[in-house]
């Protein structure tokens, strides 16, 4: 099969026809003015006999418009047309049928056992299966954290204690029984509330939703249950999906409350760190678990475009949504994984390929680009990143120069994703009910949304057909490297492989003057997160940064 990047979102509006529609009471004739007037703002220009020409077809759209109109779409109901990542000729990851998490032989039990809540998954996954711990103990032990915490962070929009007993107490009668269903059976965790969960309202974080309830299960919580994970809470994002302002407040970071959590997997990355759940779920369209990330010293996996089901969440753009975990290591991260990817049957932008993590790979053995164009600009946190690609030659790791030499307008592609969040929520534009978000200024989705209705469909099939070429350009380069090491927000590279669909792990990797963590980025080929995964657990083993407790939430001893 030839891959290809198909577009989205055929029913775009036409560019002229929305703006005319939008200027004036719809039964009223169009006329010749109204078009030439629409032409500015699409920078095209027409003759008076072209508009003549143009405007019955301009008054028929008018009236599909209409009709379009009187149907409600469900923001779960995607395009018809699907997004594909691969390019020709793509060579999947080898399938060996072996994995290797590495975890724990043994795992000592703290005198003070709210430690605990700074374990990692795989520590914390030896003390249950040799059952020194129970499930239940566990999620006591983070619901009071959560209920302490919670008020200084913002990080939490609805707690899902009842259903978190219930799970504890199922995975310590099963182990009871001698039934095991892996690393993550008993372990608590957060998710980012755009994923539905039955019985809890999905708020999106926004005021329009807040008492939103779907009842389904997303594909994700699915999956986690079925490996036995605990979900504490629905965790908060910025609205829609952006920053970290939701409905009621904003999120803060654990390591300066004072500063907000960025976004948008807000609260994921907060509760994390802080130690108020033992991992969490996140998703990122544009840097929304990378920044979040830097912000308060998580290790966060952006996965490849088609890993990990969307089903049951909050659809923001159909070509770019992507679902990962954020942890306090990549090897967290490579547990979690394991257990939420892979096809559905329900997400048709899913492939199934494999994920054989080895957390012992030789990665001297590895091919390590960095993007070295990057290091040398000034920028918040250079020095910490200099002294990353020190400490990983110290490793034996030889760095090789690497560019993104792409004559492409990457920056113009953000059309793309601006289009499709405008199509997502279109009826909530058209009601007025944007008016009800918190945030109002020209950066956010109300006016994104807004100004968005006037993109030409042309133009975005024209960005679409740039950024096939640009993914066919940064596959031919992240090929002849197994892992790139990038400054987090180093150029355009997090536009750019977020268009891709490119994997990325995002660590931290030290502080800045005011004391605020620092992040570096890892990027790894189409469907190969085993080797970025593996190489950061390497990087890790040999840092303390991802073991550091944020001061007013470190375990009292």
């Amino acid at each position: 099969m030839k891959p290809s990047f198909n577009f989205f979102r055929f029913s775009i509006i036409a560019f002229l026809c929305f703006f005319i529609a939008s200027c004036g009471n719809q039964e009223e004739q169009l006329s010749l003015g109204d078009v030439e007037k629409a032409e500015k703002l699409s920078g095209m220009s027409f003759t008076g006999e072209e508009r003549e020409l143009m405007l019955q077809s301009l008054e028929n759209n008018l009236d599909r418009y209409k009709s379009m109109r009187e149907y409600s779409i469900c923001n779960s109901v995607p395009p018809a047309l699907a997004f594909n990542p691969l390019p020709p000729g793509f060579s999947p990851p080898v399938q060996t049928g072996e994995k290797n998490f590495a975890l724990p032989e043994n795992v000592v039990l703290p005198d003070n056992s709210e430690e605990l809540a700074y374990y990692s998954v795989a520590e914390l996954s030896v003390l249950i299966k040799n059952r020194d711990i129970s499930s239940v103990e566990l999620t006591q032990i983070y619901l009071e954290r959560l209920k302490e915490y919670d008020k200084k962070l913002n990080c939490v929009v609805t707690l899902t204690e009842e259903l978190a007993m219930k799970q504890a107490e199922r995975a310590d009668s099963e182990l009871s029984n001698g039934v095991y269903r892996g690393p993550l059976h008993g372990i608590p965790y957060g998710i980012k509330d755009l994923f539905a969960v039955k019985g809890y309202p999905t708020t999106w974080g926004a005021y329009p939703f807040k008492d939103q309830m779907i009842d389904e299960n997303a594909t994700v919580v699915e999956k986690l249950e079925e490996a036995g994970a605990v979900l504490l809470g629905k965790l908060t994002l910025g609205a829609l999906a952006m920053g970290d302002v939701w409905f009621a407040d904003t999120t803060r970071s654990p390591w300066n409350p004072e500063l907000g959590s960025s976004g948008s997997s807000a609260g994921s990355a907060s509760a994390t760190v802080a130690g108020l759940v033992g991992f969490s779920i996140g998703t990122e369209t544009l840097g929304s678990i990378v920044s979040p990330s830097t912000r308060c010293g998580a290790t966060g996996l952006r996965p490849t475009f088609g890993r990990v089901s969307r089903k049951g969440a909050m659809a923001l753009s159909w070509s770019m949504d992507k679902v990962g975990p954020t942890c306090r290591s990549a090897q967290d991260a490579a547990l979690v994984f394991d257990a939420i990817h892979g096809s559905d049957g329900k997400d048709l932008s899913l492939m199934d390929f494999p994920f054989d993590f080895n957390a012992q790979a030789n990665i001297n053995e590895m091919r390590i680009g960095y993007f070295e164009e990057f290091f040398e600009k000034d920028y918040r946190g250079k020095e910490n990143d200099l002294q990353t690609l020190e400490k990983l030659r110290e490793m034996g790791v030889e760095l090789i120069p690497a560019s993104i030499d792409i004559d492409l307008p990457v920056s113009a592609l953000r059309i793309i994703l601006n289009a499709e969040a405008a199509a997502a929520f279109d009826e909530l534009t058209r009601s007025g009910e944007l008016d009800q978000l918190v945030r109002q200024n020209r950066e956010a989705w109300p006016n994104i949304f807004r100004s968005s209705r006037f993109i030409p469909a042309v133009e975005y099939i024209q960005a679409n057909r740039i950024r096939q070429k640009l993914a066919y350009q940064f596959n031919n380069l992240m090929q002849e490297f197994d892992v790139i090491v990038t400054p987090s927000y180093g150029g355009n590279q997090l536009l750019i492989t977020n268009l891709t669909g490119h994997p990325c792990v995002v660590v931290p990797n030290g502080f800045d003057e005011e004391n605020n963590p620092t992040s570096i980025t890892f990027l790894g080929n189409l469907f190969d997160e085993a080797t970025v995964l593996s190489f950061v657990k390497t990087y890790q083993e040999n840092t303390e940064f991802h073991r550091m407790q944020p001061p007013e939430f470190a375990v009292k001893k």
